[in-house]
């Protein structure tokens, strides 16, 4: 039997109607009986137009989620985007994290890492494939860790442990440094190393601690207080290398921050990356960025010391010649002067006048003789036998025995002259200050005033101060002083 086809799909005009007025077309029962049966009008889907409204229907239905999932399949594109799966142990998803999103995150995603994500459910038309676009980004736990580094850090800066006006200067050069780290990580031997190369006379005391896992905070702060207590060290260096947010967390502890505020000597921060900023970096003294950072900091740089004292030397020396030609021309002047008051000029003048009376008396004396020959000579005939020789010899006598004794009375006189040169030259240098020093005595004063110190009194502990020697100074704190 034949069958009459209907109007496919539309309906045909004048043809027959269903109770619904939908059209009609021939159809073969199962008997082999024709029969009408009515046909709606279709609707058909392109796939695009599917792909479109299921994703419409699912970011309209779930909106942004939080998830936590293990990374797996991570792709880094070359556009800067980042592909994914997270997965659970029934379950995975695909993820898409756009370059504008991803350079926002602090981690970047590893295989196998667990993460916790902010996303929105979509549908990646082009395949029809359900994924999630990925806005935020970060290693499950890390929120909360977070969360309680805020209330932390609110908390310990309402109670002013952060204020920079409880923050101590560091020591210019340190007597002795310590750290407190773990004796096997990196962080000590990048401190150690900067230390070498920079300033290798400081001593250094470590005190040991585990710097991550449970007990690592308590271990710290006892470090910390043991060092504070023990007083051998002049600054503290706290610290470890980087990590994650978990690793540090040690020293995002309430108890390792307040034992870096209690610690009798300034306390260095150094922890992790530049990046990384924990509770013991706002609490301490001053923040490193590195350990090697901290390194720099806590000592100055020998050789430009070395060069800041040979420079120092050089001026010194300078001051010195200058000083030294100044003591020269002063003692030119004095032996001068001492010259001209020198007894041998007196004993030259004395000659001088001595030949001068010498000559004088020649004359008187040979017209004394002139005067008595010619008296000699009137009277000898009245004096018959008397004659002037035995007088003449005995003044000849007494003076060849003035003669001989001149010689030595000169040099005697010269001597004791010289003799009260040397006294009075080494009672001038007696005297001269510079001479103390040289005998290892020191001038000492306080920094920055200059005030001579003559009593142990005049120092209370604590003051800078400031003590000369004969060759450079030294500057020192007073630690305590005694009587007596």
């Amino acid at each position: 039997m034949r069958c009459r086809p209907g109007p496919v799909p539309g309906r045909a005009p004048g043809g027959p109607a269903g109770s619904h007025g939908v059209p009609y077309h021939a159809g073969m029962a199962v008997t082999g009986e024709p029969f009408l049966r009515p046909v709606r009008e279709r609707d058909v889907y392109t796939v695009s137009r599917l792909n479109r409204e299921a994703r419409g229907l699912v970011e309209g239905g779930l909106g942004a989620i939080w998830l936590e999932a293990e990374v797996s399949n991570f792709v880094r594109h070359g556009s800067g985007h980042w592909y994914f799966s997270l997965k659970d142990d029934a379950a995975q998803v695909r993820c898409a994290m756009f370059r504008q999103r991803n350079a926002l995150a602090g981690v970047l995603p590893r295989n196998g890492m667990l993460v916790l994500v902010r996303a929105r459910a979509s549908v990646y038309e082009p395949r029809g494939e359900f994924q999630l676009v990925v806005d935020h980004l970060e290693e499950a736990g890390e929120g909360e860790l977070r969360r309680r580094f805020e209330q932390l850090k609110r908390q310990l800066g309402a109670e002013g442990l952060f204020d920079a006006a409880r923050k101590r200067p560091l020591p210019r050069l340190p007597a002795c440094i310590g750290i407190v780290t773990s004796p096997t990580g990196a962080a000590i031997r990048d401190i150690l190393h900067v230390l070498a190369r920079r300033f290798p006379a400081i001593p250094i005391v470590l005190y040991p601690a585990p710097v991550q896992g449970a007990g690592a905070a308590a271990a710290i702060a006892a470090a910390i207080r043991l060092a504070s207590a023990r007083g051998e060290v002049d600054v503290l260096i706290v610290g470890r290398g980087g990590g994650s947010l978990e690793d540090l967390w040690a020293f995002n502890e309430e108890a390792v921050a307040r034992a870096i505020v209690e610690c009798g000597v300034p306390v260095i921060s150094a922890v992790g990356h530049e990046v990384d900023v924990t509770i013991s970096d706002l609490a301490a003294d001053l923040r490193a960025p590195t350990p090697s950072a901290a390194a720099e900091l806590v000592v100055p740089d020998a050789r430009e010391w070395l060069r800041t004292l040979a420079s120092a030397a050089s001026r010194l020396l300078g001051a010195w010649r200058r000083r030294h030609a100044g003591w020269q021309e002063a003692i030119d002047w004095s032996r001068r002067r001492l010259a001209q008051l020198h007894p041998r000029a007196m004993l030259e003048q004395r000659q001088q006048r001595l030949d001068e009376l010498d000559a004088r008396l020649g004359a008187a004396v040979r017209g004394a003789l002139q005067l008595r020959s010619h008296r000699l000579a009137a009277r000898r005939a009245e004096l018959g036998g008397a004659s002037p020789q035995a007088l003449l010899a005995a003044l000849g006598h007494r003076l060849g025995l003035a003669g001989a004794r001149l010689p030595s009375a000169l040099a005697s006189s010269l001597e004791r002259s010289q003799g009260r040169l040397r006294t009075m030259a080494r009672a001038l240098q007696a005297v001269s200050p510079l001479a103390t020093l040289d005998r290892g005595y020191a001038i000492v004063t306080t920094v920055p005033d200059g005030r001579v110190l003559t009593d142990a009194e005049q120092a209370a502990p604590g003051t800078e101060i400031e003590a000369r020697l004969a060759r450079g100074r030294l500057r020192a704190r007073v630690t305590g002083r005694s009587e007596g």
